[in-house]
């Protein structure tokens, strides 16, 4: 009985793994988007040594603080805890079987959203765009493109079916970096998210393989949050991760006349309106040939923004829009739902 037990384990194993080299081979890794890797942050703890690692001040401490912090680093990493996580999120196997399962509505009182805006070349932010989808391009002749990411604390995202009961979930802090596309064959307009992050690994995993539009990944730390009447504070941990990074201080400030916008809008309110009215998400799944469309609603408009002023350390963003220069707003809270996931032929 052991012996039949035992040849049936592997042979399921065998299928998984069968499975699994199947799948990559279809979905294969990229370089951004969901099967972009996912590589765990490491423990909280190895903070003190990663910034020791990372100051550009650090002298004769430099050579000596990389030594000490890149290998523990790594091992952690690379530990018992990391690594089913990073199995499991990078495996093509488990999204197959997730796909399989309806994505439920979900709703969440979700504060202090903070968006860092990017007017770029379009020719830059066209490799980030998926097949079967158009780059919207703005200005005079077209050649300018808006890269944004936002960040926000959500407010006990879950199921509204919960009701009042959804008030003991949790409110982890989320950061999407999306591009605004075009469907040329619906005329849907929306947006695209290059990479998505958040501070807790349930969620994280559970965006990833649930979500389609979402390429989840798990940020070490994470905060947004008034630092005081005046002043937000924005910073995005990865740790030795996948995810994004930030760090930012912005203060409030009246709304400009000019600025890093002012060559594709008219006015500072219509930059707000064109970046805070992207209420769909679209992405690409070409070995199913289609489209999915996730419809979100926030009903924000120009009024419920606050200009920002503040310069933003980001790596992760000045890889995608060089040395553009910020331009941030500030929406003290919003309701944000997630009303359904809708699928057409992606169309040659």
């Amino acid at each position: 009985m052991r012996v039949r037990r035992t040849a049936a384990a592997a042979g399921v194993v065998g299928l998984a793994v069968t499975a699994e080299v199947l799948l990559r081979r279809r979905r294969p890794r990229t370089a951004h988007g969901r099967y972009a890797d996912w590589v765990h942050p490491g423990s909280p703890a190895a903070g003190p040594l990663q910034a020791l690692a990372d100051s550009p001040t650090a002298g004769p401490l430099q050579a000596l603080a990389d030594s000490l912090a890149a290998r523990p680093l790594q091992a952690l990493a690379d530990s018992l805890a990391a690594r089913p996580l990073q199995a499991l999120a990078n495996s093509r196997a488990a999204r197959a079987a997730a796909e399989a399962l309806p994505v439920p509505p979900m709703v969440s009182d979700i504060t202090d959203v903070v968006y860092v805006n990017y007017l770029v070349p379009a020719a830059r932010l066209l490799p980030l765009v998926p097949e079967g989808l158009r780059l919207q391009r703005i200005g005079p002749d077209g050649e300018q493109a808006v890269f944004t990411f936002l960040t926000y604390r959500h407010g006990h995202l879950g199921p509204p079916i919960l009701g009042r009961l959804r008030r003991i979930l949790p409110s982890p802090v989320q950061t999407n970096w999306r591009i605004y596309v075009h469907d040329p064959h619906t005329g849907h307009d929306g947006v695209h998210f290059v990479t998505t992050a958040v501070d807790r690994a349930a969620h994280a995993l559970g965006g990833r393989l649930f979500c389609e539009a979402l390429p989840m990944h798990l940020l070490r730390r994470a905060a947004v949050e008034r630092a005081d009447e005046a002043t937000v504070r924005l910073r995005l941990d990865p740790g030795i991760g996948s995810a994004p990074d930030a760090d930012a201080v912005l203060t409030f400030a009246p709304e400009p006349a000019g600025g890093p916008w002012r060559s594709a809008f008219g006015t500072y309110q219509d930059m707000l309106r064109y970046v805070v009215h992207q209420d769909r998400a679209l992405s690409v799944q070409p070995w199913h040939r289609r489209i999915t469309r996730q419809e979100i609603r926030l009903g924000l408009t120009p009024a419920d923004c606050h200009p920002l002023a503040g310069s933003v350390r980001s790596r992760s963003a000045r890889a995608i829009v060089g040395d553009a220069e910020p331009f941030s707003f500030h929406v003290p809270r919003v309701t944000l739902r997630f009303d359904s996931e809708e699928y057409h032929v992606l169309r040659p």
